[in-house]
């Protein structure tokens, strides 16, 4: 299974005190072991991951410990980390993006099923992704 991590799954994945790291850790260990697993990242989620552990302050990180965190991410799950350019524009919106907060989950189903992946969430309320299972 091919599975492009958004930004809310690639945190918790990388910051143990994150609410949910155990469910997305078990989630990855459990379908790895079930069946090859590619884990995707690309430009919008790297960015969005370093920014959000750069900004919050429980995590205690600034931009370039949290580049060097999601570098060492990578690196531990390497066999099973992959990064999908991105070459999709705002005219590949899926018709469900009705509101300014669907836009970045509409892009990311879209690059993720151009890619022959799926994107992979904990968030319930993106048509086509796959929600992380508790």
């Amino acid at each position: 299974m091919k599975c492009l991590l958004d930004v809310s799954t690639l945190v918790a994945l990388g910051i143990a005190e994150h609410e949910f790291h155990v469910r997305v850790a078990n989630w990855v260990r459990d379908l790895g072991a079930a069946e090859p697993l590619e884990l995707a990242t690309c430009s919008i989620t790297e960015i969005g991951f370093v920014r959000i552990v750069a900004q919050t302050p429980q995590y205690a990180f600034n931009v370039s410990e949290a580049r060097m965190l999601l570098l060492r991410l990578k690196e531990r799950h390497g066999e099973v980390f992959t990064f999908i350019a991105d070459d999709h524009d705002a005219t590949r919106l899926p018709g469900w993006v009705k509101s300014p907060k669907q836009v970045t989950d509409g892009h990311l189903v879209q690059l993720a099923k151009a890619n022959g992946a799926v994107l992979a969430t904990l968030d319930r309320g993106i048509p086509g992704a796959f929600l992380i299972p508790d």
